[in-house]
Parts: structure tokens; sequence; C-alpha cells
């Protein structure tokens, strides 16, 4: 069976792809130093899949935890890299924090796979790192503009990172995979996003307003150069996104080692205005979310959405969810949230 390392193994995209793992074979070992997670959502794990993973407290950043750990598990054959800040806003306020955990816990990662001779990486990476592209929709080739925020430019930068270990290392391989905007839960019902720190993104967001925790919804910007006038993004299904994950884990074991990093774009393919998904919203629940149009936030792209074909070509991968299963995901695990975090 083979072992697959998780950093951020406890966080929103870590817990989901761990199912999809799970489900599919392979052993999980995890860590998180929990700093915007809970650990109880490796119990909600073993509830959903009947199995269990291998869990650690350890942050990134500290390369003797993480040292402590490979050397417990020698057998491990890839690492899959989620541990991340990752909001834009948040990081315009705080590049250093950005810098010193995405990029120095990056690095960290990296000198310990060299040294223990671990082959395959997957490195979560984001649509940001093409910066405010008018290329629509993006592909792989995309060339990529000045990152808009300092998040953004830790996905670059880490990228570049990951590219020269795999061209001057002859052990390892790797996959980046580019998100464009994950959502949804988990379709139990059982996990979804939990994050503890304040919620930043716009389909949680919209969640809080529907069930009262928020009096409305802020959408930064009424003048963008859309069809709504607001920002356009591509959402996709949090399942879809963490089976992708799998699918780039054999691929890299039925390939031959390759000096290229491989790149893949993840998304639905199609662009959603910040209207259009309130729309769907009212559509799924019945309900009217209540919104208000503000001003411009700095760090926001205008638009942009994916050409996911080379990973389906390549990968054999393509969403199967919709904006409406992710809304009405999203609305499910909101009325079971509240218990999750009372645990």
């Amino acid at each position: 069976m083979t072992k697959v390392f998780v950093t951020g193994a406890s966080g929103y995209i870590g817990s989901h792809t761990a199912i999809d793992l799970l489900e599919h074979g392979y052993e999980v070992i995890g860590i998180d130093n929990h700093s915007n997670s809970s650990p109880r959502a490796y119990d909600r794990i073993h509830k959903i899949t009947g199995k269990s993973i291998k869990s650690y407290v350890a942050d990134i950043r500290n390369k003797n935890e993480v040292k402590s750990i490979f050397e417990e598990n020698k057998d491990i054959s890839c690492i899959i890299h989620f541990a991340a800040l990752k909001s834009v806003d948040e990081s315009v306020q705080k590049p250093a924090l950005y810098f010193e955990n995405n990029i120095s816990g990056l690095i960290n990662l990296l000198s310990l796979q060299e040294e223990y001779k671990i082959p395959y990486h997957i490195f979560s990476s984001s649509c940001t790192v093409y910066g405010n592209t008018h290329d629509l929709p993006v592909t792989e080739s995309t060339p990529w503009n000045k990152a808009e925020s300092p998040y953004g430019l830790t996905k670059q930068i880490g990228e570049q990172v990951l590219e020269s270990i795999v061209k001057l290392n002859e052990h390892i391989s790797g996959i980046s995979l580019r998100y464009f905007n994950p959502a949804g839960s988990h379709p139990s019902g059982l996990l979804g996003e939990a994050a503890i720190k304040e919620v930043r993104n716009l389909i949680p967001l919209i969640m809080e307003v529907g069930i009262g925790k928020r009096p409305y919804l802020s959408v930064f910007g009424s003048d963008y150069p859309t069809r709504d006038g607001t920002n356009i993004r591509d959402y996709i299904h949090i399942m879809d996104l963490a089976h992708a994950h799998t699918l780039a884990v054999q691929y890299l074991e039925s390939v031959p080692k390759s000096n290229n990093l491989n790149v893949y774009n993840l998304g639905a393919g199609e662009g959603v205005s910040i209207l259009e998904a309130i729309t769907s919203f009212n559509k799924v629940t019945g309900k009217k979310l209540n919104y208000r149009l503000v001003d411009r936030r700095p760090g926001d792209v205008v638009a942009i959405y994916a050409d996911y074909n080379k990973a389906k070509n390549e990968l054999g991968w393509s969403p199967k969810y919709s904006l409406d299963d992710i809304i009405r995901d999203s609305w499910q695990w909101e009325a079971n949230k509240a218990a999750f975090l009372s645990q």
C-alpha cells in the first residue's frame, strides 16, 4: 500500500483529499499545526471512510519536527503539500507571515524530501499565479503576470522552487495543481470547510449570511468590465478537487521520472460572477440573500476561469459537480458545522 504524506491534513482541502486517497487504497500520514483547522476532521474522515490516518501535530517551518516524522515513516512514496496560508487579503496585511510559512516551509519540506529520497511531490498551487490575465480561459501556458497579492507571489515562487528541484534532482518527480476556487463540502454533510480564522472566501461567506451569522454579503466592486460588473471566478467542488490529487499520485506512479514539473489547471471551466453565485444560492435554498455593493478590494483579479483539458487528457480528470451542487452541499454543511466546531 502506497504511503502518502499530506501536509495540512486536517484543513479543508487536505481532509477531503485524505478521504479520496483512503477510498482509493492509499495509506495517509498527515501533519497539521492546526493554526486554521481542527483535529476533529480526522474523526470525520474515519466516520466517512471507515479508515483512519496516522496524524501528527507539526509545523513545516520547524524542520526538526518534520524530520522526526520522516524518521518514523521511511517508506513514504509521495508528499502532497497543502500546508500554506491562503487568504489574499490577509496576505496584503501580513506579507512577511506568508513568505515565512509558504516559502520557507516549502523549502524545509523539499530539503527533507531530497534527504529521504521520497520520489513524488504534488504541490498545492493556485490560479493566482497567472495574475490579472486577459487571456480567458486560462491554459497552463498562459503567461504569468505580476502577482496581485503576496499570497499569489508565494505560489509563483513555490512553483519555481519545486521546478528547480525536479530538474536538478534525479529522484524527484513533481506535479503542481493550480486550483481555481475550491468550494462545497463532502456530500454526506459530515465534513466541510471549518476554518478557525475569519471566513474570507465567497461561498462560505454566502453561507454565513444565509444562516444569519452575518447581516449581509459585501460585494467588492460592481464596476468591473464583466457581464454584471462583479468579479468572475471558477468554482470547483471540493470532492472534484480532492480526486484530482489521487489521479495525480497514480499518474506519477505510472510514468517514468521526468525532469519537468507537470502543471495542471483544476477548475470547472466556466466563469461565475458573484451575483450569479448569489442567484444560485437563492434558487437552491429558496432563500433570498442580503448583499450590498461596496468599493473594490485591493488584490482582487477581475476575472479568471480555467481550461482544464490538459488535466482531462493526461490525468483522466474532469469535474462532476455543478455550481448548484456546490451550493447544496455547502448549505447542508453550514447547518452541521456548529456541532462540529463545538465538539
